[in-house]
């Protein structure tokens, strides 16, 4: 049985939230942002990845965050001090797939638990569109900074991420 194009959580939040996209189908050894970028022809500056962060020491939080394709998530300064926590790493990738449901490469924040703090670096909001993941490796998502506000618990930051 052929997988969902977009991940079942995806496509009902797009739906609720009414967030305006489009799908574009992928196939799933060009789901990495880059390699997507390079065989579909569009630029890696329209590129959102997202990152699911957690604290180290602590209370176990998550966060998710959102930065250009272009750059690198700052967690160890800007990530760390918006979750208030002494400790931040990257979550692990079996962390990530069980908090998220989502397959890796193709995580958005689109969809994810609602109690999660979602963080997007403001640079996102003067693109003229967004290129974000599916949940799956079988997608990618068209849709406008615009519509990212629709997303619940989304906070637009300055200085996520950093050019690298």
């Amino acid at each position: 049985m052929e997988q969902p194009r977009v991940h079942p959580r995806v496509a009902k939040a797009l739906q609720e939230l009414g967030i305006k996209h489009e799908i574009l189908f992928v196939e799933p050894e060009y789901a990495d942002t880059a390699t997507f970028c390079a065989h579909y022809g569009f630029p890696l500056e329209t590129s959102g990845n997202a990152i699911i962060v957690t604290s180290t020491r602590g209370a176990k939080q998550f966060v998710a965050c959102v930065l250009p394709a272009t750059h690198r998530l700052d967690v160890n300064h800007a990530v760390r001090k918006l979750m208030g926590a002494s400790r931040a790493s990257f979550a692990s990738a079996e962390e990530t797939v069980e908090l998220t449901g989502m397959a890796i490469g193709g995580v958005t924040p689109i969809g994810l638990p609602t109690e999660m703090p979602i963080y997007i670096d403001e640079t996102l909001g003067a693109l003229d569109y967004v290129m974000l993941g599916a949940g799956t490796r079988r997608a990618k998502l068209k849709t406008w900074p615009e519509e990212l506000a629709k997303i619940p618990n989304v906070t637009f930051v300055r200085g996520i991420g950093l050019p690298g």
